[in-house]
Formats: C-alpha cells, structure tokens, sequence
C-alpha cells in the first residue's frame, strides 16, 4: 500500500506580487518586449478624455479672446486714421452753475490743441489730438433743456455729465438722468468742471468725490470714479478715455444709419444738403429718412466728401480737394413711398344685406311691390342748419362732428355714445340760416369755445376729483351705477356679455373703427422682420463713409443754425407705415397723480415723438394672447405693474425702448410718466372694457335669491337675461324671471346665497386709441422755431 503526501489546496497557496515593471530600467523593458512594439487600439481616443478637456477649454478660451480682439478693432476702425470719422460728445450740464465752454477749453488745454468753433458760436466743437491720432466733435447741450440732451444722447457716441460739487441736482435733473436712462445711454463719463473745488476745504475734498460717485451710480453703476477737470492729469484721462476707449453699443440703434449733419445747405426746389460721416449700419438711398422735428422724407442721391487734403510738396502749400462722386441714387422702381396710411373706401364698410327670402317675405306681407316708409311721427326730426348760398344738396355732404370721443372722455358717465346709434336713421329738417358770417362763425368756435361760469366750475370740480376717481377705481374697480332716467338695454347697447374674457369667441374684425382702413397690418409680422435684416446688409453705403445726402421736399427751416446739428435717421423698410402699436411700460415711481386712459401723453420711441391718447390693458404673463386674444382695459396706469400701452403710430422694428411724457406749465421741462419697451404691432389684438352692474339681493331662499337696484324695469330684464350672474363670494347664477315694475327679478345659484353678498353682472366693449398726431413744442425748442413737427 503506497501512502500519499498530505498536500493543500491550490487555493490557499501563497502568490506573491510580480516584479513592478514601471521600476524597470529602459534596457530591461526593451529585453522583456524582445522585438516587439505597442500598437495603439484603432478604438481608444489619441488623447486622454481628462487632455481632451483641458485642450478644449484653451481653445474656447483662445476664440472668445480672438472674437473680442475683432469686435473691438470692428468698433473703432471707423475711427482710425486721418480721415477716420470723429467721436461725437455730447456734453450734458446738471447743475446751472457749469460752465460747458470752460470744461471743454481744459481738455484741449492738456494736450496743446485748439477747438474749432467754441467762440464762433456753433453747434458743433471739433478738436483734432494728435497725441490720440482721433478727431472729436463736441455737442453742447444748454442746462434745463431736456429735449435738446434727449437728441444729442441719441446722435452721441460718449456722454459727458456734469456734476457740481457745490449745488444739487435738481428734480428735473434726476428726472432727465431718467429719461437718458430709458431712452438708452451710450458710454457715460462723468466730471467736475474746473475751479469747482477752489471753494472747498481740502479735507472735504474725498468725502464729496464720494458722494458724487454713490449718486451717479445710481444710475449708471458701470461708473468707477470721477475726473476732476482743474487737475491736468485728470482730463488727461478724461481726454484718453473718449479717444481711446471703445463706446459701448445702444441696442435699438445697432444695424441703423444715421448721419450728424456737420454742414448743411439748402438748394432752390427745397433739396437739402447734408454732409457727415454715415454711422451705424449701411445707408441706402431707397430708405426714408428721418428728420427729428420735421418728419420722413425721400433720399435724392448720395455723394463723396472727402475732406481737403494738403500735398506736402513745399511749405505753404495749398490743400487740394477731391471732386465729389456719385456713389448711389434712388431707384424709382425699389424706393420706398411716403404714403404711411391707406385711403380709406367707405364704399367698402361692413354692411348686413337681407337674404332673398326675406325679401320676397317682406314684399309679399306688404302686398305691394316696394318697402313701405316708417309712419309718420314714429322717428323724430332732426335740425340741420344750412349756410346762406348753399343748397340742400350741397348741405347734405356737410359731415358733422362724432359725439364719440367726446362722450368717451366722461368715463364716470360710461359711453353714452351708445345713444348715437338710435340717431342714425332719424329724419333730418333743412333750416336755412341766413347768417353772413357763419362759416367763420363756426371756425372761430372750433378754435375756442367759452363756456358759463356753470360749466366752467363743473369742469374744475371734476378734474379735482380725479384723485377720488382713482381711489374708487381700486377699492370698487368696474363697478357703475345703472341709470334710473334711461333704459339700461339703451344705455349699454354696444357692451356685450361673456362667460369667459380669455376663451369666449370674439372676432376682431367687427364693428372696427374708420382709423382701422387706414393702417397696415402685416400676415406675419416675424418673417417680414427676418426678410428685412436679410435684405439691409445687401446694399448701401458703409459706416465711416463722408457723404453728402441729397433730400427732397425737406422745408427752409431745417436749414436755419439751431443749438444742435440737424441729424438724419435712416429707416428700415416699411417704418414709414402706420398701424397699432403695443408696448409694455412701468410707470415712474417719482411721477405723482393720475393717469387716465385717452389723457394727452408725449411717446418717444427710437428717433420719433409723437403727440398720443393711448389706452391701457393688462399684460399677460410671458406675453401670451390667450384663446381669443382679449385683454381687459384699465382705465388708469397704475403704480407697480406692467401695463401694455396702445398707440396708433409708426412701425418699429426690434426691441425699442419707449417713453411717456406728460407736458408741464414750462414745454421745456415735461414729466417722466413711465418707461418701457416695444412689444409687437397687433392689429386683432382686442382691449375689452368691463364694466360691472351690481344688485343687492332683498331675499334670500338657499340657492334662490330675490335681487333689487341692478335694473329699473322688466324690458331691461328681459333684455340681459341671457347674460351670466356672480357674486362677490364666489357663486354663479343666471336669471329666473322678472318680478314687478321695478326691475325686480329672481335669480337662481349654483349655491347658497349670503344675505351680504353683492350680484354682479359684467359688460363688456372694445375700446381703440385715438388717431396719433406728430410732436410739436410751443415756445423756444431746439432754436428751430416756435412750431416744431415731426
């Protein structure tokens, strides 16, 4: 018998670790692999995942680096060289005791350089440095003309404000801060004029700088310090910052031409000639212009300025100018027109034609072969009063004024313009009058209309209780009397019921106004935008080109010297066009008062201003339009919410930003109202104004309830009895029947009715802004003249 050896398990023997072959030597390796390399796996990345990152991110880095180097030298190339355009300053004094002349006489006195213009009274300061290779033109804007720094903000390309260490700004200083701050500021440096600190302790120096510094901040917090113009090596910098620095981009002005006139001609047959450095985005000669204060007008040709050149041939030598080129005209066939409305048809209103059958119904019940007249008496008579010399038919194409708007205005008495449609088929009674003198009678009374001491106190009492209005507009909003002297299915006839504002039906294109056929409405609005920026950067001449522009029909007084050079706006195609605009605005926190809907407001919006009525409407959040589109009027502008604004005006493209002011005692010094931004241009968008009849239930059976004072008769009753009922806790019901003579009438809830509880029915009606008209200041503007129109 053979005996085994005890043996243990392969499992539980000890292995030791392998030689560590990264502690080999090179010679060693290369014996272990005996010829043979290492193939990389076709699959497995060249790089590891860890490198590949890292490398992506310095390329990213490198990109934006290279993408900024280029966006800055794109920005500043039209300023460089000797015949690069010049970087425009606006020049804006805050304080009444800032001598403009004086701070810019010490930024030309650090570098040694003259200042073309500052003592020959002009509009425009040219200084060439030098030491920067740049040209600078100077806008002074006088103190406490809003207007005039609005203008020259929106042509500049710096901002220089002025503060004094000595006296405050004024409220209409913060007001105008304001404005240049929603209007769109470009890059803003802030400074001290000379000798402004010569009465102050040295001490207090710092702590006032300080001070200066927190309250500009405020505004424009990219700000980091204030120069001190009396000391040299302050407006040396401020001199480097305007010439060297890369002014910062307004958004709404980015893509768009304009021009600052720096020489302006008028030629016989009314062409202006106007010669500058095109800015911003190409000039085409088949775009309208824009003349702030005067309007659009149409671009005859466009030529060469070169500037004067001098041949360096011997001293005292002449400078040789350049004969100007032609380098674009306007193309009759692809010019835009200067029609901005439609010629309203009014063969072309919406009319209710009777069907055949009715017809034959109504031919056939009178047994004769034409419609029978109204019996006699039935429709009362109307006065017409015919001038002297004139025939009734000549009489009868006299078109008298709508009570409409007028009665519009009487918002606590609630549209009585509903009355005007029982008027339209009254009869009429020719009253010839035989007054000389009343064709000027009744222009003398267009013009101003005396009224009785009566009507006079009437009117003051009602404007002073216009703040009462709008405490009652919050605490009980909608909410009107029924009238006891008319019936209510007369007195609200053009309001309607709905069961619900943001999903019922509502076409909007119905019972439209006759400003309606004088817009334009675009099928899509977006695409014909794209389409349009598409088409800018075809043609055109580019930024930093000298030209002169030749304008028609541009009146004489655009060519008188005013306090600001007359700049010119190029317009993006179809802007000359007028249709409903929408923005979206927030009113002023410092603005006191109320704002009622329809009140005269100033709308500033990109290069325009315009004299407007608009109406308010609540803004959706995210801007949606719902179902239907409807959005409910608010009858004032209220303090903390975004309201939309609607203006007949126009067309804008892109995201403009918008202003509302509101004209003072001083044309000079009006009020910030609010601000905000351009939203879209919709025709079909429908603003429905709600009012609410409320009713008091006299008694009360769980869910049936006796109501009493929303109606005074059962017709009334009878007439809104399809409309839906509410009350304040919540319930819905609808109308039983009529009970009495009084306007009684049982109501039925879908729930107990509360004996305190209030029933309410809403109304609703489409509103519509009234016909917008073109700025025009009274008194002494930009030094245009009294009357200034856009």
């Amino acid at each position: 018998m053979v005996v085994e050896g005890h043996h243990h398990r392969s499992t539980l023997k000890q292995k030791n670790k392998p030689f560590k072959s990264h502690h080999a030597t090179k010679s060693a390796l290369k014996d272990i692999a005996k010829g043979r390399t290492a193939r990389q796996s076709t699959k497995s990345p060249a790089v590891s995942t860890v490198a590949q990152a890292r490398i992506n991110r310095r390329n990213t880095q490198k990109q934006v680096q290279a993408a900024k180097r280029a966006s800055l030298v794109a920005a500043t190339r039209i300023f460089n060289g000797t015949d690069g355009a010049p970087r425009i300053v606006a020049i804006i004094p805050l304080s009444e005791d800032i001598d403009t002349r004086a701070c810019i006489q010490a930024l030309g006195k650090c570098v040694d350089e003259e200042i073309q213009g500052i003592n020959e009274n002009k509009n425009i300061w040219t200084m060439k440095t030098s030491r920067f290779k740049t040209s600078l033109q100077f806008l002074p804007v006088p103190f406490a003309r809003p207007f005039a720094a609005l203008d020259a903000a929106r042509a500049a390309d710096y901002t220089l404000l002025l503060l004094s260490p000595t006296i405050e700004v004024t409220p209409a200083g913060d007001t105008l801060l304001r404005m240049l701050q929603a209007q769109g500021l470009p890059t803003v440096i802030t400074a001290i004029p000379p000798t402004a600190l010569e009465n102050l302790d040295v001490k207090s120096r710092p702590s006032v700088l300080k001070s200066l510094l927190s309250f500009i901040q405020y505004f424009d917090p990219t700000q980091r310090r204030i120069f001190d113009l009396s000391v040299p090596a302050d407006s040396l910098n401020t001199l480097r910052s305007l010439a060297e620095g890369c002014p910062g981009e307004v958004k709404w002005r980015s893509g768009r031409p304009w021009v600052v006139g720096e020489s302006v001609e008028q030629e016989e047959g009314g062409v202006l000639k106007v010669t500058g450095v095109v800015r911003g985005g190409r000039l085409s000669p088949n775009r309208l212009v824009h003349i702030p204060n005067y309007g659009d007008y149409q671009i005859l040709k466009i030529m060469s300025a070169p500037l004067p050149r001098t041949k360096h041939v011997r001293p005292g030598s002449m400078d040789v100018e350049a004969e100007p080129a032609l380098l674009a005209e306007r193309v009759p066939s692809s010019a835009d027109s200067l029609v901005s409305t439609n010629v309203a048809n009014d063969m072309a209103n919406e009319q209710t034609w009777p069907t055949e059958e009715e017809m034959a119904g109504a031919l056939h019940g009178t047994g004769e072969g034409e419609v029978p007249d109204a019996r006699k008496g039935t429709t009362p008579k109307r006065i017409k009063r015919i001038p002297k010399g004139m025939t009734e038919y000549q009489a009868s194409w006299i078109v008298e004024e709508s009570e409409d708007e007028d009665q519009d205005e009487n918002e606590e008495r609630e549209d009585r313009d509903g009355e005007r449609g029982g008027e339209m088929d009254e009869d009429e009674e020719m009253v010839f009058d035989d007054s000389p003198d009343m064709e000027s009678e009744r222009k003398s009374v267009v013009a101003f209309q005396e009224l009785d001491m009566e009507e006079e106190q009437k009117q003051l009492t009602s404007w002073r209780k216009r703040s009462q209005e709008e405490q009652d507009a919050q605490a009980f909003p909608d909410e009107i009397d029924t009238p006891q002297d008319m019936p209510a299915r007369t007195r609200f006839a053009r309001f309607r019921g709905l069961r619900s504002l943001r999903t019922s039906p509502w076409d909007p294109y119905e019972n439209l106004p006759g400003e309606y056929a004088r817009i334009f409405e675009f099928e899509d609005f977006k695409r014909t935008e794209r389409d349009m920026w598409h088409e800018l950067e075809e043609d055109g001449i580019e930024p930093g080109t000298r030209v002169t522009i030749c304008i028609e029909g541009v009146p004489h007084q655009a060519s008188v010297p005013s306090q600001l050079p007359l700049v010119l706006y190029g317009l993006l195609k179809h802007e000359h066009k007028k249709t409903v605009l929408h923005f979206t605005v927030q009113r002023n926190t410092e603005c006191e008062g109320s704002v009622k809907s329809k009140d005269p407001l100033i709308l500033c919006y990109g290069p325009r201003r315009l004299r407007v009525n608009p109406v308010y409407s609540q803004h959706t959040r995210g801007g949606g339009k719902g179902a239907n589109n409807v959005h409910k009027f608010e009858r004032f502008l209220w303090h903390g919410t975004t309201t939309v604004v609607s203006v007949y005006a126009p067309i804008a493209f892109g995201k403009q930003p918008c202003m509302l002011l509101r004209e003072t005692k001083d044309p000079q010094m009006p009020e910030l109202v609010a601000m905000g931004t351009f939203m879209n241009p919709d025709t079909a968008r429908i603003i429905a104004k709600r009012i609410i009849l409320t009713g008091h239930p006299f008694k009360v059976h769980k869910k049936t309830a006796t109501v009493r004072y929303m109606f005074f008769n059962p017709d009334d009753i009878q007439y809104f009895k399809p409309i839906q009922l509410f009350t304040k806790h919540g319930r819905t019901g609808h109308i039983r029947e009529s009970l009495g003579t009084h306007g009684y009438f049982k109501a039925h809830f879908d729930g107990p009715v509360n004996q305190m509880d209030t029933v309410c029915m809403s109304l609703y009606k489409r509103v519509y802004p009234r016909w917008s008209e073109n700025w025009a200041v009274r008194g002494a503007g930009n030094g245009r003249g009294d009357e200034m129109e856009e």
